[in-house]
């Protein structure tokens, strides 16, 4: 228990740093930086090597999205928000899953749920960098269902270069994750891996379907922002109203998490 408290502190302490450093150079909005600094202690209470995976994202992602940030809000002005500060809803769709599934296998020692919060954090990374490196390099993206040209940005859309860059990012989990809290690193970085990016093609399966879709009448464009450029309020038109980015990567995490799990079967206990 004294062991657990100091961890608690000391990651507390890293926590409030790494989100207040966050904060100030405006990747994550006050209410982000909370769930940032919670999620970061509850992970630290699950051990040192999951606060470290979740750092590892966070900066990996963090980078990727600065990256030639300007070029790409530019190209996607039309079709989605111009939004660079993550709030808590952003923060917790791609980290609540992990740290719950860490913090149950820290409590039941199974590998069933080590497995599930790399999955999950797998998912959530390849998605990322699927968005960020597809954006720059992909081209035309093309609709997941139909394979019909769709504007960049448009929930759904795919790329080949989405897809390597999700392999990568899935990769960027799963091979640590795998040598730090698995004795047969090589199947669980497996499960891990195709789990991420199962995560990945799910959230376009996801997104595509059924997350909101609206319209500028004045424009006659297809958007994801309630107010276009030109001024002009959109109208919902396709998916459900209801449905945001935000419930969508949480899909793709439950998605990522499952998925490891049900390959880790054929080798775990």
């Amino acid at each position: 228990m004294q062991a657990l408290i100091i961890r608690a502190l000391l990651a507390a302490i890293a926590a409030g740093a790494i989100t207040g450093l966050a904060r100030a150079r405006g990747v994550l909005a006050a209410s982000g930086q909370w769930a940032g600094f919670f999620l970061g202690v509850l992970s630290a209470a699950a051990g040192w090597a999951w606060a470290g995976l979740l750092v590892a994202f966070f900066l990996s992602s963090t980078a990727l999205t600065a990256w030639r940030v300007e070029e790409k809000l530019r190209r996607t002005e039309r079709i989605l928000p111009r939004i660079t500060a993550r709030g808590a809803l952003q923060v917790l769709a791609n980290g609540g899953a992990f740290v719950l599934l860490a913090l149950l296998f820290q409590r039941s020692g199974h590998p069933r749920w080590a497995l599930g919060a790399l999955g999950a954090l797998a998912a959530a990374s390849a998605d990322t960098w699927s968005t960020e490196v597809g954006m720059l390099f992909g081209g035309t993206p093309r609709s997941i269902w139909s394979a019909r040209a769709l504007p960049l940005g448009m929930s759904g859309g795919v790329t080949v270069v989405g897809f390597l860059a999700a392999l990568a990012g899935a990769l960027f989990i799963a091979a640590p994750g795998a040598v730090l809290l698995f004795s047969a690193p090589l199947n669980a970085g497996v499960a891990v891996l195709a789990g991420g990016f199962a995560g990945c093609v799910g959230d376009s399966l996801v997104g595509g379907a059924l997350q909101s879709k609206r319209y500028c009448d004045r424009c006659g464009e297809w958007t994801e922002r309630r107010v276009h450029p030109c001024g002009y309020r959109t109208k919902h038109r396709a998916g459900l109203h209801w449905v945001t980015n935000d419930l969508v990567n949480v899909s793709a995490t439950a998605i990522g998490a499952l998925v490891a799990i049900a390959i880790g079967r054929a080798w775990t206990p």
